[in-house]
C-alpha cells in the first residue's frame, strides 16, 4: 500500500503552521480594543454541534476547538489534540494538549473528548455533525490524555473530519441546543468566551486570556449579523463596524477605489449549485406542463431535461454580469487546482438550440412550467442568480417563477421534501470532495450519508466509488476513485453546478485579513497595519 509524504503528514500530525504576524508597536497597542464585524449570514444556533452550516461553524470556532484544524489554505493542523497516528489499520489515537481548560477552568481530559465525539446522533438537526463521526465504531479512553477511535474498516480522512466536532465538557450531560443560546452550556476552550448572544443581531465575545494558544489581540469582539448587504456597506463606511464579509460585487470596483478601506478576496472552495428532485416516480409538486396542467410523472427524472436545464444556463455570463468576476465557472464541487478536482469534468456548455432539442426528445416540445426555490439572504447574489436562471430556463420553454426566502424557511422545505428546483451553496471547506460526494450526492441512508441530498438522487455507483476512496490509505488511489464518483455523478446530472465563489472582504484602513479558503471570518485573523 502506497501512502503519499502529504498523507504521512496527516497520519503523524505534523503539519506545518503558518508563521503568526510580528507584532508591531501598532498591533500591540491594538489589544485591549474591540474588533466590530459586520456579518453577512446568521448562524443557526450557539450549540457547535447543532447545524453543519458554515454561518454556525464559523462562529462556533471562535469560542470552540476541535481535536484537529485547518489553517488558512485547508490543511489539517493539530488543535487540542498535539499529535495522532494510527496505531493499526483501523484504529487511530489522538493524543491531547497539556494545560489546557474550559472557560469555566475545568481541565480538558479525554472523557470530554469521547463525550463530545458521541453527542451529534443524538442532536435533532437540519443536516447532523453525524455525517463526521459515522466511521468510528469504538472509542477508548486510554488515559486522561489520550484517546483511540475505532473506525468501520481502513478510514484516512478521521483527522480531516474531526476539525468538525468540538469538543465541549462532559459536565454538560443531556443538554438542549437552547442552553447554548441562552449561554449556560456554552463553554468552549477556544480564544474567545461568550458573552451574550440576541438571534439575528449580534454575538458578544471576550477574550479567554486562559487560552493555551496565542492570545487574541482583541480584547472583545462585536459580531453583528447584517444581512442587508448594503446596510453592511454603509456600517462600514460609518465606521460603524471595522469590517465585512462578504462584500457586495456591485460595490467592488468603487471600494477598490476608495482610500477609507481596504478589500481583501480569494478563491473559496464554495460551490454555488441547483438541485433536482430526481426522486419521485409521480408528479413532482413544482413542476407542471406548459399551461399548468399537472403531470402524471416528474420530468426531472429523465436525464435529457435535467441536461437541457444545465446548458441553457450561461454560467460565464452569471460570472461576469451577476457575480462582477467574483465567481468561477464549474461543472463539479472542487475548483481547478483543489484535491479531487476532475480535469476530465467540464463545464457545461451554453446551449440554447440543443437544450430545446432535448427537451423535445424527452416528450416535452412544448416546455414545461417550473418553480424555482432559493435563499435571498445567504450567498452572494442568491436572488439575483435566481432571476437570471428563470430568464435563461424560459428561452427554452420552460417557464420559471422564482420563489426567493430566507434560508432558514428554505430549509424546512427542503427538509420536507416540498421542492422540485432549488438553489443552494456547498462548502467543500475540508479540502477535498468526499463530504459533497457523501452528504450532497451520497444516496440518504443511515450511515450519515444523504443528508443534504434533498432531490435525493441515489447512485450506487457513486455510492461504492466513494466508500472505495474512504478505505484507502492511497492518497492518489484515493483521489482518483473520487475523481471517478464525481464524474459518474455529473455526467448524471445529479445536481447542476452554477459557478465557484470568491470571498471578499473590505476592512477600514489600518487593518488586514488573511483570507481563508474556506470564507470563514476569523476575529483572530483580522491584525492592524499601522
Amino acid at each position: 500500500m502506497r501512502i503519499t509524504s502529504s498523507l504521512k503528514a496527516a497520519l503523524l500530525g505534523t503539519a506545518l503552521l503558518a508563521a503568526p504576524p510580528v507584532l508591531t508597536p501598532a498591533l500591540t497597542s491594538a489589544l485591549g480594543q474591540t474588533l466590530s464585524m459586520g456579518i453577512s449570514a446568521p448562524p443557526a444556533s450557539i450549540d457547535p454541534q447543532y447545524y453543519t452550516l458554515t454561518p454556525s461553524i464559523q462562529l462556533s470556532s471562535h469560542m470552540f476547538e476541535g481535536l484537529t484544524r485547518r489553517d488558512g489554505n485547508s490543511r489539517v493542523i493539530p488543535g487540542l489534540a498535539e499529535s495522532w497516528k494510527l496505531v493499526d489499520d483501523t484504529t487511530w489515537e489522538f493524543r491531547l494538549r497539556p494545560g489546557v481548560t474550559f472557560h469555566n477552568g475545568a481541565p480538558l481530559t479525554a472523557e470530554d473528548v469521547a463525550y463530545s465525539v458521541r453527542r451529534p446522533p443524538t442532536v435533532q438537526s437540519p443536516s447532523s455533525f453525524a455525517v463526521y463521526t459515522r466511521a468510528i465504531t469504538d472509542i477508548t479512553v486510554v488515559d486522561d490524555r489520550t484517546i483511540r477511535f475505532r473506525t468501520n474498516g481502513v478510514y484516512p480522512l478521521l483527522p480531516n473530519d474531526l476539525t468538525q466536532i468540538f469538543i465541549i465538557p462532559r459536565s454538560l450531560g443531556e443538554v438542549a441546543s437552547s442552553e447554548f443560546n441562552s449561554g449556560r452550556a456554552a463553554i468552549g476552550t477556544g480564544p474567545f468566551r461568550f458573552v451574550s448572544y440576541s438571534p439575528n443581531d449580534r454575538v458578544e465575545m471576550a477574550r479567554n486570556d486562559a487560552y493555551w494558544g496565542d492570545k487574541p489581540e482583541w480584547a472583545k469582539v462585536d459580531y453583528r449579523i447584517l444581512t442587508n448587504s448594503g446596510a453592511r456597506v454603509a456600517a462600514l463606511l460609518s465606521g460603524d463596524v471595522q469590517m465585512i464579509d462578504n462584500l457586495p460585487t456591485n460595490d467592488l470596483a468603487r471600494l477598490r477605489k476608495d482610500e477609507r478601506v481596504k478589500v481583501v478576496e480569494n478563491t473559496s472552495l464554495r460551490l454555488i449549485f441547483l438541485g433536482l428532485d430526481v426522486y419521485r416516480d409521480g408528479a413532482t409538486p413544482d413542476v407542471t406542463g406548459p399551461n399548468g396542467e399537472t403531470l402524471d410523472r416528474n420530468p426531472l427524472q429523465d436525464r435529457r431535461v435535467r441536461e437541457a436545464l444545465s446548458i441553457a444556463i450561461n454560467r460565464p455570463a452569471i460570472v461576469s454580469r451577476v457575480m462582477e468576476g467574483a465567481a468561477v465557472p464549474a461543472g463539479q464541487f472542487m475548483p481547478p487546482g483543489a484535491f479531487g478536482y476532475s480535469p476530465a469534468i467540464a463545464v457545461p456548455k451554453y446551449d440554447v438550440e440543443r437544450a430545446r432539442a432535448l427537451l423535445a426528445e424527452a416528450g416535452y416540445p412544448n416546455g414545461l412550467t417550473v418553480t424555482l426555490r432559493g435563499p435571498n439572504d445567504r450567498y452572494v447574489n442568491d436572488a439575483q442568480i435566481l432571476q437570471v436562471v428563470a430568464q435563461m430556463w424560459t428561452r427554452i420553454g420552460v417557464k420559471t417563477n422564482v420563489d426567493a426566502q430566507p434560508l432558514a424557511t428554505l430549509i424546512g422545505r427542503l427538509n420536507r421534501f416540498e421542492a422540485s428546483a432549488y438553489l443552494l451553496g456547498w462548502s467543500n471547506s475540508l479540502g477535498e470532495p468526499s463530504t459533497s460526494l457523501r452528504a450532497v450526492l451520497g444516496s440518504r441512508g443511515t450511515a450519515g450519508t444523504g443528508l443534504s441530498n434533498y432531490g435525493r438522487y441515489s447512485n450506487p455507483r457513486v455510492d461504492e466509488l466513494t466508500l472505495q476512496g474512504l478505505q484507502s490509505l492511497d492518497e492518489a488511489k484515493r483521489e482518483a476513485l473520487h475523481q471517478e464518483a464525481m464524474k459518474v455523478a455529473m455526467e448524471d446530472v445529479a445536481i447542476i453546478p452554477l459557478h465557484t465563489q470568491k470571498s471578499v472582504w473590505a476592512l477600514r484602513r489600518g487593518l488586514d485579513y488573511r483570507p481563508r479558503v474556506d470564507e470563514q471570518t476569523q476575529a483572530t485573523e483580522v491584525f492592524t497595519t499601522r
